[in-house]
């Protein structure tokens, strides 16, 4: 699979199999990721990659908090601005209409956040998540080399015939994943949950979400000679 190729198909993935990922392909994976830009070469990003029976218990203790209408605790950071405005907003709104219909989730349910919450705590299923942290210390500079970081993971899984879906979401649940992996547990001092990362094979016959992009247009601009 060529790079276009693997950034074509590369999309957010709902629905995993069961199907375990062999552990030498992960590290196969995060080995060649390590690769990825970072300023001044800090490689900021820590990954606790967890799978089997403690996957299992913090999808149980998730699913709790999520089911029972639990908030979550406290964010560390924002997942969005405060204020969206166009065209921002409009693009958030269409992607979130286009994953609910995908979801089989009626926007007006009353019961869809925890719908929501629970499918996410899950993990869509996925036999593997990957846990990314940032020292506390770290500025806005690190985060994204986090980010491109993470863009490199998920063209790699791509490569190996895998799929992911990052999810901030983990961050409402930081305080139980920080008791699975041993960090993060609330401290002021410690690591910051920067989001987790699904990843498996995708269950067959599930529907496939592929939301729209914006015209290049709107995001690039030629300053030609």
């Amino acid at each position: 699979m060529d790079v276009y190729e693997a950034v074509e198909s590369r999309r957010a993935v709902r629905a995993f199999s069961e199907e375990p990922v062999p552990e030498e392909v992960l590290e196969r994976v995060l080995t060649a990721a390590a690769q990825a830009p970072s300023s001044g070469n800090l490689q900021p990003w820590h990954i606790y990659v967890v799978t089997g029976e403690p996957l299992a218990d913090l999808k149980r203790r998730a699913t709790a908090r999520a089911l029972a209408g639990d908030p979550g605790d406290e964010r560390e950071y924002p997942m969005y601005p405060a204020e969206l405005a166009p065209p921002y907003l409009d693009r958030f709104a269409a992607a979130a209409a286009q994953r609910y219909e995908a979801l089989g989730i009626d926007r007006d349910d009353p019961e869809r956040p925890k719908t929501i919450a629970a499918l996410n705590s899950e993990a869509f299923g996925a036999p593997v998540v990957l846990f990314c942290y940032l020292d506390r210390t770290m500025g806005p500079g690190q985060w994204a080399d986090a980010g491109m970081y993470l863009q490199t993971v998920m063209l790699l899984l791509r490569a190996e015939g895998l799929h992911s879906c990052p999810q901030v979401m983990w961050t409402m649940y930081r305080k139980t994943v920080g008791r699975t992996v041993g960090a993060g547990t609330g401290a002021d001092d410690g690591p910051v949950l920067f989001c987790g990362l699904s990843v498996g094979f995708e269950k067959e016959g599930a529907p496939r979400l592929r939301t729209g992009r914006a015209d290049l247009s709107e995001t690039v601009s030629f300053i030609r000679g």
